[in-house]
């Protein structure tokens, strides 16, 4: 049924695989040698290579919540025999590109209306999850065609009169060899029947640790000295901490049912043969290679009922797909023929209702606090489905369906859509466009209006429509090849800011990994562990109430790999490094200023920034069923580019064992009376009196014993953390000596192997004068002293009263300058009259928890430890922080002083950049806001 691959055709060489349980930072090797074309030809590019060398990541295993979330490990230890062990099941090697023979001009596809042996139908409801399959629909009217038009208006729902489909054609992409199914049984985890799994029974709380990759030992796979030896200096000593009562929901679900990869194509289709079922199980099988599905609280996804689908569908449509059960080969066919992109199947109308179903099962239990947030696998995929029209794969939208219910079943009133397929959701944005309680943001590529869906409404300036204008963010890509930088920085300076405004309730994702690396249908440069770092930045909204929904993404190695990197992230694990260079392209600076700009008019947090809409080009887009003009020397008109020159990973996988411990806080006599996650250590060991007084002496602040004995405290959690012993720590110190005791940690952590520190100082803390000007040292205070001179890696700006203000400084400043620099480890410092008050301080934390693979040491003063503590202990484990409430809108001095700061930066920190030309922020008002806050002279 599924086509070979070229002979000739490159592929992934994964055959070895990863080791249950391993972590790794998927890296692409460059091609040798990279086509010679600009980066918005159609080539595949190659990521660069790292600027600098990196010391190896240990992405950490999360410990598991209060409450006793061992239960929500696989609640069967024997299923795994029956459903396959990891190495039953090893992965194909995969096509990157599309071949020569399924590449065709972009345009509508004709109609293929073959003729086959008729086909009995399948797939009868039954009762799954608990919950009866409802009774059969009223059948569609006779002769009624779905085939048509576009829709007018959103208006004709109002009169009565469903609206066709929107059509479009989509490019067609190569298949590649299908994996080998495996025999399993279904999953039936409920969500009340929960048990340790036998792997873990000796050792309550923590997952066991993961072991290398066979044939490579842990001297082999990374530099880093081996977990728990502590280089032979000493081994980490320390207590559990006292479980606090935090109400905060914690796990991880997935939801998955084996039915779901039921529903294929019959007929051959090449348009349609990428939307198979080996998405899922190549998505599995990874998962359960990696030991992340044993992690997570496993349910089986039910079936939606007709009065659920009934939320954003029609009765008539619903009834239509539900015929599909009983029709035959040929009149799939030429029912499938009536949409665009789109093929039936005797099982699809109860696969379609499991995809939606799974979604619902998802959102009840991150509201209900059963988990904190989870993965729905499913297909088919939801995103393009219309409220009367299947499109693009999608048969019944899952994310509106599951945003819908929500709002009627839990009274939710503010909703967060994140699309990152690399498809327009047009079905999601038709549904939602004038419900201002529903803020959906896309990004996909679009070139001009020239890749599928061809639609006007895809562009930036289509904001939604009557009260919901605003509540729709286009971010149209126009070109390909965006990578990671690129997708950062649209998070940082677009999403983010609208999103904090927008203060969400619940966080959904339209989970499509089309827009990663190696995808033919894409074409983009993203690599897998982008989306740890994406799920991440928005774990820290809603109170990390985020619930992921697989939609596209059809190269199964690619797939697999940032499915996985979604789940970790999920599950509170570190972000790998980043790859590449992280400089964001010029055509996705222009994309994001026209994003911001036709937002600002409806955003309080970009109405004072200045925001200028980019001189546009002239519009290509056509009317609807018909193909776009083709523009002398536009991409379309260029030859097909050949395929990336084949890349083996294996050799580049950094498996690392996790440390054995998460946080640590390291006090100067222990605390009682401190409420932390039971998880979380207060650590008893303290380095060598010698070395501790050696380290002291250049110090007349670090001469008291109390400012030693919290030194050699410091300096045995950060050496812990640099052996891999500790993921992350806390420490306090007297505020006599905050300074002294910062320089210290800095000198000792770029002197134990730290290759770039980056150092968060707020409140009252000046910079060492003997740190040298070499680039391994970023220094950002915030509240303090501005820098006497400006330097790329001494940045000093004052600290905002407002909430506004902290918010734009975080993601216009702090975060793009730290993914900017990329750094090994960092340093978080609030010294004297730093002013945070504990959300803050938190949210501060959590989104730095993203860079140096989660290695974050917060230094406290002693006076603030017991106020503080205890928060930055849960979200350095990976708990999503408290939530902020509606932001205030920052001050106008804020504004400009942010302003004139990132304008000096931006040639050396491209992260910065929000515009196409930087311009230099030289008006009166911030000269007189630099002078008067800063105490430094104007340019």
């Amino acid at each position: 049924m599924f086509s070979e691959p070229e002979p000739d055709s490159p592929s992934l060489n994964l055959q070895g695989g990863a080791a249950p349980g391993c972590n790794h930072d998927y890296r692409p090797e460059p091609a040798a040698a990279p086509p010679a074309s600009p980066r918005g030809s159609p080539a595949s590019w190659p990521l660069p290579a790292d600027p600098s060398p990196r010391s190896p990541f240990t992405p950490a295993l999360p410990a598991l919540g209060p409450g006793g979330l061992g239960a929500a490990l696989d609640p069967d230890p024997g299923a795994g025999a029956e459903r396959g062990s990891p190495g039953q099941a090893q992965p194909q090697a995969f096509g990157w590109g599309c071949g020569d023979r399924q590449r065709r001009a972009w345009g509508p596809r004709p109609s293929r209306r073959g003729s086959g042996r008729g086909r009995g139908g399948g797939g009868a409801a039954a009762q799954l999850g608990g919950l009866a399959a409802p009774g059969a629909e009223a059948s569609a009217p006779a002769g009624s065609s779905l085939r048509g038009g576009a829709r007018d208006s959103k208006r004709e729902q109002g009169a009565g009169r469903d609206p066709g489909p929107r059509r479009g054609s989509r490019k067609p992409c190569a298949g590649s060899l299908p994996l080998r199914l495996q025999p399993r049984s279904a999953p039936s985890a409920l969500l009340g029947s929960r048990s340790l799994s036998s792997s873990v029974r000796s050792r309550p709380g923590r997952c066991p640790p993961p072991a290398c990759a066979p044939g490579r030992s842990q001297a082999s796979g990374c530099s880093r000295p081996k977990v728990g030896t502590g280089s032979g200096r000493h081994r980490w000593r320390g207590r559990l901490g006292t479980q606090g009562d935090h109400g905060a929901a914690m796990g991880t679900a997935l939801v998955y049912h084996e039915d779901m990869t039921a529903t294929r194509l019959l007929w051959d289709d090449p348009e349609c043969e990428i939307e198979r079922p080996e998405r899922l199980t190549a998505a599995l099988d990874r998962l359960r290679q990696r030991g992340l599905e044993q992690r997570c609280l496993r349910l089986s996804a039910r079936e939606a009922s007709k009065e659920e689908l009934g939320l954003v569908h029609s009765p008539e449509y619903v009834s239509l797909v539900r015929k599909t059960q009983v029709l035959g080969e040929e009149e799939l066919q030429a029912l499938s023929g009536q949409f665009d992109a789109i093929y039936f199947h005797p099982s699809t109308f109860h696969c379609a209702r499991l995809a939606a179903g799974a979604g619902l099962q998802l959102v009840d239990a991150v509201l209900t606090g059963a988990v904190q947030n989870g993965l729905a696998l499913v297909r088919p995929p939801g995103h393009h489905s219309q409220r009367a029209a299947a499109n693009g794969f999608c048969v019944f939208n899952n994310v509106a369906i599951a945003a819908a219910h929500a709002k009627q079943k839990h009274g939710l009133h503010r909703i967060l859509i994140v699309d990152w397929d690399v498809h327009h959701g047009q079905g999601i944005q038709y549904l939602f466009e004038d419900d201002p309680s529903v803020l959906y943001f896309s990004w996909h590529r679009y070139e001009h209006g020239r890749f599928w869906p061809f639609l006007r409404e895809s562009d930036a300036d289509a904001v939604g429509r009557g009260q919901g204008l605003g509540f729709t963010v286009n971010l149209p890509w126009n070109q390909v090849g965006m990578g990671n930088a690129d997708y950062v920085a649209a998070f940082l300076h677009l999403l983010l800011p609208l999103a904090f405004e927008f203060d969400p309730e619940l966080v959904l994702v339209s989970a499509g990994f089309d827009s990663a690396i190696g995808d033919p249908e894409g074409q983009m440069q993203a690599t897998p562990e982008c989306f740890a770092h994406l799920t991440h930045l928005l774990q820290v909204l809603a109170g990390g109430r985020v619930c992921a929904m697989l939609e596209g993404g059809y190269h199964l190695e690619s797939l697999a790999e940032s499915v996985c990197m979604t789940v970790q992230a999920l599950l509170g694990d570190p972000a790998p490094p980043l790859s590449g260079l992280m400089v964001p392209c010029q055509s996705a600076l222009e994309s994001i200023q026209s994003a911001r700009a036709a937002q600002a008019p409806y955003w309080k947090s970009l109405q004072l920034q200045d925001v200028t809409p980019v001189p546009t080009s002239p519009s290509t887009h056509s009317p609807e069923g018909r193909p776009p003009p083709l523009l002398p020397g536009g991409p379309m008109c260029k030859a097909a580019a050949p395929a990336p020159a084949p890349s083996s990973l294996l050799d580049q996988l950094c498996l690392c064992p996790a440390p054995s411990v998460r946080t640590t806080v390291a006090l100067t006599a222990p605390d009682i009376t401190l409420v932390l996650p039971p998880d979380v250590i207060q650590q008893e060991g303290s380095a060598l009196r010698e070395e501790t007084e050696a380290w002291a002496r250049p110090h007349e602040s670090l001469a008291r014993e109390e400012a030693l004995t919290a030194l050699g405290k410091l300096l045995y959690l950060l050496d812990g953390m640099l052996d891999g012993q500790v993921n992350s720590g806390i420490a306090a110190t007297p505020a006599s000596a905050a300074a002294a005791t910062l320089d210290v940690a800095i000198q000792r952590g770029l002197s134990h192997g730290a290759q770039r520190l980056l150092c968060v100082a707020l409140g009252q803390l000046d910079r060492p004068p003997d740190l040298a000007h070499d680039g391994r040292t970023l220094w950002l205070n915030i509240g303090g002293k501005e820098a006497a001179a400006l330097s790329m890696f001494h940045v000093a700006t004052p600290l905002p009263v407002m909430t506004g203000g902290f918010l734009s400084c975080i993601l216009g400043l702090v975060l793009p300058l730290a993914y900017g620099f990329q750094p090994d480890l960092v340093l978080v410092a609030l010294g004297p009259g730093h002013g945070l008050q504990g959300p803050h301080a938190a949210l501060l934390a959590a989104m730095l928890r993203g860079l140096a693979g989660g290695r974050v040491l917060a230094l406290l003063e002693e006076d603030s430890t017991p106020q503080l503590a205890g928060i930055l202990a849960r979200v350095l484990r990976g708990e999503a922080p408290p939530s902020l409430g509606p932001s205030s809108v920052a001050s106008p001095e804020d504004v400009q002083a942010l302003m004139y700061l990132r304008g000096q930066l931006e040639p050396q920190w491209k992260m910065l950049q929000v515009r196409l030309i930087a311009e230099a922020w030289l008006c009166p008002g911030a000269r007189l806001c630099r002078r008067g806050r800063w105490g430094g002279q104007g340019k």
